[in-house]
């Protein structure tokens, strides 16, 4: 970051990261345009975890390349009196892949459904298994994971 005074404490970042409930997925699209799309996550141990469908736009550059970078604005306060705003971001670079295990998409399916949901056991189960095929793995769902590198202002 180039001024050091704006510059949030990582924990100020991880209190950012798990407060928030929406964000900018920014990867890169078809013909090497970035694409930025607002999207709904969790954060949880140092990752963050998305829910996608099983194919799309975003889907596709994922997979034709992983890294990418997220952000999460806490604050955007105008000050019209000093011609500013009161601004804290955070921003997260890192690499994306696809849960493929059953373990870890169910894990990261119960860790959104808790967080939009919380307290309704009965129907985050109902969605998960609307969610997921049984027994050969995944129907129509994604859960995505990123392993990041935390900035901010």
């Amino acid at each position: 970051m180039r001024r050091k005074r704006q510059e949030l404490p990582q924990e100020e970042c991880e209190k950012v990261l798990e407060k928030g409930t929406a964000g900018v997925l920014s990867v890169l699209g078809d013909g090497g345009y970035p694409y930025g799309v607002p999207i709904s996550y969790v954060y949880s141990e140092c990752k963050l975890y998305f829910h996608s469908a099983v194919e799309g736009h975003k889907i596709d550059a994922i997979s034709n390349e992983n890294k990418c970078s997220f952000t999460v604005i806490d604050q955007d306060e105008i000050h019209p009196d000093e011609c500013t705003t009161y601004f804290r971001s955070v921003i997260a670079f890192g690499q994306i892949h696809r849960l493929e295990h059953m373990e870890d998409l169910l894990h990261g399916l119960r860790l959104l459904g808790s967080k939009y949901n919380p307290g309704d056991h009965s129907g985050l189960q109902h969605e998960i298994n609307k969610s997921v095929a049984m027994p050969d793995g995944i129907s129509h769902t994604r859960v995505v994971v990123f392993a990041n590198n935390v900035s901010n202002k």
